[in-house]
């Protein structure tokens, strides 16, 4: 992503969020195994999975993988998924749920020794399916978002846009919220910009979240966990040979910045990946 001079408007920007959030795919994309002749169990979705993509973050091909292979875990019985789209608020580019789906939760012996053989059969074939149709969905939808051209983008809006997803997190009513967010978390906007001559800044933690506050730019997450895969991935890296250099203590920074955010925003921050997470996503 390139960087461009600050200027003052954050105010526009918090009242465009308001109704930013646009759903391309259908809110439920995996048909339920469940019909009038067999009765879905009374359960809450055990785990929600919300994956977030910055399509301004430049991502390798073994990045892209990392967030594939993490992914893939959740694709199991009473789970939900979505996939999540940001870059920043200008014409053709907004905030964006591309697919999201649920699982259906299986069920138990007892009501199984209640249901015909051939309906148990058909039942079964649809519940091996959803896995299938829950990859195919996932995949298409993270090589869509990977792959979008976004080179011309100046600004990211990560403030505005985690905040606007915010919302979609607090309205599930899953047991357990993960949120795993694809970003190099470089906020790049008329509120304030991480970066300096092409390279991350040298931020005060402090300063940030108090310009955060003043623009009202904290979210509410609703207790989720919150992964992030990308942190301080440059544009620059990929034209030179060597990357650009970001010290210790700059990226220390950026990492006590969103870890406190996070806090603020009823999340909690579990691993901060710079740019590769270290363990898996859970």
């Amino acid at each position: 992503m390139k960087t461009f001079t600050m200027k003052q408007g954050f105010l526009m920007t918090s009242c465009f969020i308001a109704s930013s959030l646009a759903v391309a795919g259908q809110m439920n994309a995996i048909p339920t195994c469940y019909n009038a002749k067999i009765t879905a169990p009374n359960e809450n979705v055990e785990t929600e999975l919300f994956v977030i993509i910055d399509q301004t973050t430049p991502f390798d091909a073994r990045l892209k993988q990392a967030v594939a292979e993490n992914v893939r875990p959740f694709l199991q019985s009473n789970h939900a998924f979505s996939v999540t789209q940001f870059s920043a608020f200008t014409q053709g580019h907004y905030t964006e749920v591309l697919v999201s789906g649920k699982l259906d939760a299986t069920l138990a012996q007892k009501q199984r020794d209640d249901i015909s053989k051939p309906v148990l059969a058909k039942y079964d074939q649809c519940i091996a399916l959803q896995t299938k149709q829950a990859s195919r969905l996932l995949g298409g939808a993270m090589k869509s978002s990977f792959s979008a051209d976004n080179s011309t983008i100046t600004k990211s809006d990560v403030f505005a846009s985690l905040k606007d997803i915010s919302s979609k997190v607090k309205q599930s009513k899953a047991d357990t919220k993960v949120v795993l967010i694809a970003s190099d978390m470089l906020e790049n906007s008329s509120i304030t910009s991480f970066y300096a001559k092409q390279a991350v800044r040298q931020i005060n933690p402090e300063k940030e979240l108090k310009l955060a506050e003043d623009s009202q730019m904290f979210a509410d997450f609703a207790g989720a966990k919150v992964y992030v895969i990308g942190a301080g991935l440059l544009a620059e890296d990929a034209k030179q040979a060597k990357g650009v250099y970001r010290s210790p203590q700059i990226m220390q920074a950026l990492a006590t910045f969103w870890k406190a955010w996070f806090h603020k925003s009823n999340a909690e921050l579990i691993e901060f990946g710079q740019p590769a997470l270290l363990n898996p996503v859970r």
